[in-house]
């Protein structure tokens, strides 16, 4: 009886927090920034050129970009550069199709409004690029990026009390990279990769003690997802591969009629395989149009990785956007992932195998700082991980106080730390304070969050507001700048 109660009140617990979370999510909106640049214009593209042009010739998408890419990728006659053809004639897109099939509910709902507005006279334009359209991306992101948190939130509720994981979720929302690719880059793919890998982790859990046929159907839609979004996810599958090894060990061992035989469990990953090659179709098609083959995928090939110099130390240190580095938070998330592993094995041991392969991907990978990054956001995706080992971590630090309220009160005072000392850094990375590419100094950056931030956020933040537009084009002015200033010998 007493363990009802206790597992009752855990449960009211969840929802309270959970309504505190979508009442913090409700309040961020306006955080929201309708912006497509940088690398989200190839994302966006393969949104608006279907849904507008019913094909994916990119050209409009090039010359609407933002200044920036423009500079690289359109001549001074305003057309897309030849060297940006790709050998089917098509233009340069090596960005992934993912983010456009979660945005496409959004953007029809925009598109059929509009068309609707036009129809009874207004002057808003069709296009894919005007503000409706530009807002409804902006706030699908955001969404995916939220529903990505309260899934890591319910997946670490199910191990630890629901007081450390909320507050676990809170820091990790705003003390990694995830927010400014859900409020301030939202166009770029990684809030989505969040979404998609919390999914993927929340329902393999929910499913693996007795897996039916048509539940491993389901995680091959959501797998395919997955790596519909962001390829690098498939690193992530390594925890089906753990798995598959103890699941094929059990059946040759024990062979009983209770466990499926190797014959049942092969069929069912063969199926599963199929249905993950099935909802890909997009990828591959999308390959074959552009690149003129459904396994080119424009990105650097497997040849060209680091494979006899890998930076392990500077992905995660490293000045130049090192995971630990910019975000220092994270690194405590990972000790605590670590722990997990050890005091509950059961889901700590798989989340840390799935880190530790994307952390070797990444270490590899030749662009793995990726460029204009804040922090290394290719991480963004083990947002999961990040809050059930940060939540583990105040779990265990809670027992060395005598009371829960107590150690709320000063695992909040240290969490706030980390939070306020992200979002100065965020504030001088958006305003290239610091540069948006390459190594920073740390010291400057230091000296900007005591002397200069404090000074500047408060005006800055009403221009975000009242005045975005403008601040958005010093923003990428300020970049433009920054670029000409690197090309100079």
């Amino acid at each position: 009886m007493e363990a009802c109660e206790l597992n009752a009140e855990s449960q009211n617990q969840t929802r309270k927090y959970e309504r505190f979370l979508f009442l913090l999510f409700l309040l961020t909106l306006p955080l929201m920034n309708p912006w497509v640049r940088g690398d989200g214009v190839g994302y966006y593209a393969y949104a608006r050129a279907p849904l507008i042009e019913h094909s994916l010739d990119f050209t409009h998408d090039y010359q609407s970009a933002n200044p920036s890419f423009r500079a690289d990728h359109v001549d001074s006659a305003g057309l897309p550069r030849a060297e940006f053809r790709t050998s089917s004639g098509h233009l340069d897109n090596h960005f992934t199709v993912g983010p456009a099939i979660l945005w496409s509910p959004f953007l029809l709902i925009a598109h059929a409004g509009v068309l609707l507005a036009r129809a009874l006279g207004s002057s808003v334009v069709a296009d894919g690029f005007s503000a409706p359209y530009r807002y409804a991306m902006a706030f699908g992101t955001a969404f995916y990026g939220f529903i990505a948190l309260l899934l890591s939130f319910r997946l670490a509720c199910r191990y630890l009390r629901p007081l450390w994981s909320f507050l676990a979720t809170i820091a990790i929302w705003w003390a990694s990279s995830l927010s400014v690719y859900m409020y301030f880059n939202p166009s770029w793919s990684h809030a989505h990769s969040a979404f998609v890998v919390a999914l993927f982790l929340f329902y393999w859990d929910s499913t693996r003690e007795s897996r039916t046929l048509p539940q491993w159907l389901l995680l091959g839609l959501i797998v395919g997802l997955m790596l519909n979004v962001y390829y690098p996810n498939l690193m992530v599958l390594s925890i089906l591969l753990l798995e598959a090894f103890g699941q094929y060990a059990q059946a040759i061992r024990s062979g009983t009629a209770a466990s499926p035989t190797s014959t049942q469990l092969l069929a069912r990953h063969l199926l599963f395989g199929l249905v993950v090659c099935l909802v890909l179709l997009p990828t591959f098609v999308s390959r074959w149009i552009v690149y003129g083959g459904p396994f080119e995928t424009g990105y650097l090939s497997l040849r060209d990785f680091l494979w006899s110099a890998p930076v392990f130390l500077q992905v995660l240190f490293s000045s130049n956007h090192g995971l630990f580095s910019w975000t220092p938070l994270l690194a405590i998330a990972c000790l605590g992932l670590i722990l997990a592993a050890i005091r509950i094995p059961r889901i700590g041991v798989p989340l840390f195998v799935a880190s530790v392969a994307f952390y070797l991907f990444i270490a590899f990978y030749p662009d793995w700082a990726g460029i204009s990054s804040y922090g290394n956001r290719f991480f963004i995706s083990l947002t999961p991980m990040f809050i059930l080992g940060l939540a583990m971590l105040l779990q265990r630090f809670a027992a060395l106080f005598s009371s829960s309220r107590a150690a709320a009160l000063a695992s909040s005072g240290v969490l706030a730390c980390f939070v306020l000392w992200n979002l100065g850094l965020i504030y001088q990375w958006g305003t290239h304070l610091i540069p948006a590419r390459g190594p920073i100094s740390f010291r400057q950056a230091a000296y900007n969050q005591f002397m200069v931030v404090p000074g500047e956020m408060s005006h800055q933040l009403r221009s975000y507001f009242f005045r975005r537009s403008d601040l958005m084009r010093q923003i990428e002015q300020r970049d433009v700048e920054q670029l000409k200033k690197r090309a100079q010998p």
